[in-house]
């Protein structure tokens, strides 16, 4: 059997009586979009922070290709090669495409300038932001030191996925990537998407979109009243039978 990238083994998390995972599992292949779904409060968001670090869980355990993990913050996470793009995208809006890009990655120049007069490396940060995003098809976005308020939702949602494809040696976890877009840029970064998971990154797509989801998922997580209900695929049920799945209207499989 093939060892899953990021593995969830009966993850608990409790707020004093409310249940926010209650013993749920998760598995994402190599080379696979991985999305998951399921109703409010199905605990989705908890599962998804436990894998970042951004949340302990109170038991259960975490494997990073087949070794056991232990992430208290999400720098542990990122550190470990896992990054996640938050519905709130972290962008600094009054930066550019370039800062954004290595927010938090500073490139110093080289020798006394950057180690003594901590003097960033601009130039070098925006060829290689340049050369990230053009990697993953954003042509749209010819200046690479436009400010980051300048941009359309969608070219902000591709600065942040690229940011995340850049620095992401393992995985990278989306979470609701296309709420806030129309139809055009919706589509443009459902592309993004399989360019990221077409370079050898596996993807986890958290989304309340189920078109999108069926478009691009190779395999769908049902999350269910804090658990997972089963995994399917767009090839073995429809659409009406996620959801009814996802509500409880149908039994899982």
């Amino acid at each position: 059997m093939t060892t899953p990238v990021l593995q969830a083994k009966n993850l608990t998390k409790r707020y004093g009586r409310v249940v926010a995972i209650d013993g749920s599992d998760l598995e994402l292949l190599p080379g696979e979009i991985l999305a998951v779904i399921g109703d409010n409060g199905a605990g989705k968001s908890s599962l998804i922070k436990a894998l970042s670090g951004a949340l302990i869980p109170d038991s259960g355990e975490i494997y990073l290709d087949g070794e056991r993990a232990h992430f208290k913050t999400p720098m542990d996470a990122r550190s470990a090669g896992i990054e996640t793009v938050y519905q709130t995208l972290a962008v600094a809006p009054g930066l550019d495409i370039a800062d954004n890009l290595f927010l938090g990655r500073e490139e110093r120049k080289p020798g006394v300038l950057g180690s003594v007069f901590r003097m960033l490396d601009r130039g070098k940060m925006r060829s290689e932001a340049k050369r990230h995003m053009s990697e993953l098809g954003v042509a749209t976005l010819q200046n690479i030191g436009q400010a980051v308020e300048s941009l359309s939702g969608g070219q902000r949602q591709a600065v942040a996925v690229a940011r995340s494809a850049a620095f992401g040696s393992k995985v990278v976890i989306l979470d609701e990537p296309t709420a806030a877009l129309g139809v055009k840029e919706g589509n443009r970064v459902l592309q993004l998407i399989r360019d990221v998971r077409d370079r050898g990154l596996p993807v986890i797509l958290i989304s309340h979109n189920m078109p999108h989801v069926f478009e691009v998922a190779d395999r769908i997580h049902i999350q269910r009243l804090g658990k997972r209900a089963t995994v399917i695929t767009p090839k073995s049920h429809s659409m009406s039978e996620a959801v009814a799945i996802m509500t409880g209207a149908a039994p899982p499989p």
